[in-house]
Formats: C-alpha cells, sequence, structure tokens
C-alpha cells in the first residue's frame, strides 16, 4: 500500500461566471478589490488575502446559480459597508446562522451569490 503524504491546504481561489466586463470591475472594485489581470474574457481580483477569479459567459443562469463563501473578521463593519453600497442580498441580512457563524449575503453584478461570515465566539 501506498504511504500518502498530507499537505496542509493553505487557500482556495472561487473562479464565478461574469456577463460584462465593464460592469464587473466596476462593481468589484466599488467592493474595494484590486484587478490584478484582464485579459480574454478572463478577470482576477484581489482584497487583503481572498482572491476571485471570474470568467465571461453569456448564460445569465450560470453566475444566478453559483457563488462562494468567504470567512472574515470584523464583520460588521463589513456588513456596514455593503449595506451603505446596496449590495446586501434582500434575504442575507447579517445574522447567526445555526453552524455557528455570524454571515450575510450579497449579489454581484451578474447575479453571483457571496456569502461572508465570522465564527462566533
Amino acid at each position: 500500500m501506498l504511504a500518502i503524504q498530507y499537505m496542509a491546504l493553505l487557500t482556495a481561489t472561487p473562479i464565478l461566471a461574469y456577463l460584462d466586463q465593464q460592469e464587473t470591475v466596476a462593481f468589484y472594485k466599488k467592493l474595494g478589490f484590486t484587478c490584478n489581470a484582464e485579459w480574454h474574457g478572463y478577470l482576477m481580483f484581489q482584497r487583503d488575502q481572498i482572491s476571485i477569479h471570474l470568467w465571461l459567459c453569456d448564460d445569465e443562469n450560470i453566475p444566478k446559480n453559483t457563488g462562494c463563501y468567504i470567512n472574515v473578521d470584523q464583520i460588521e463593519d463589513l456588513y456596514q459597508e455593503c449595506t451603505a453600497l446596496g449590495i446586501v442580498h434582500p434575504n442575507g441580512k447579517l445574522e447567526d446562522k445555526p453552524w455557528d457563524m455570524r454571515q450575510f449575503s450579497i449579489l454581484d453584478n451578474s447575479g453571483n451569490i457571496i456569502h461572508f461570515g465570522q465564527r462566533l465566539g
């Protein structure tokens, strides 16, 4: 039997679909992300330790059915920031969840849902 060496996983980068490049760049920049790369319909954004990549598609159902979860610190501050931008999902207000997270959700300009959560306690 082969011995498997385990290595620690360090980070993950969601790859989401988007519909309009100019609107998407503006949206993520408004959210405080820096656009690190744009080429052939592929976008790469960074804010703090979080990277989000996006690929151009023409089917609006794809981004409306995808999203990601981002773990954060100081969730109340981020919630206020997103509330001021008017991007908090109507059903995604800040609240404590049964899975021991305090979280809220936003929709990006293409319809991807992004959940932000901070561990309770």
